[in-house]
């Protein structure tokens, strides 16, 4: 009899549906705006300027170019925690495999 009841409960197994996981939602609303590039310099520049014109639009370079890696690292994570709360949920056997 225990057996059988034992046999029965494992042919039972509950659907696990994954919800959809929200990594978009992990970037930061400002992401979601271009990064601008810095100001000309006046007609009347002089080197002076376009050093600090160059100076300024490599910076705001470098910001676009790190919301990239960011963005790739923040949804990567994601994937890998939903990936991993997946795994987790997945039934087993006897509660043990």
């Amino acid at each position: 009899m225990i057996l059988a009841a034992l046999s029965l409960g494992s042919c039972a197994a509950s659907v696990i549906v994954a919800s959809p996981s929200d990594c978009a939602g992990l970037l930061p609303e400002s992401w979601r705006k271009p990064v601008a590039g810095a100001p000309l310099p006046p007609y009347a520049a002089v080197m002076a300027d376009w050093i600090g014109f160059a100076d300024l639009q490599t910076a705001q370079l470098d910001k676009a170019n790190g919301r990239t890696a960011d963005t790739i690292d923040i949804v990567s994570r994601c994937e890998a925690r939903a990936a991993a709360a997946q795994h987790k949920a997945k039934p087993k056997v006897l509660g043990v495999f």
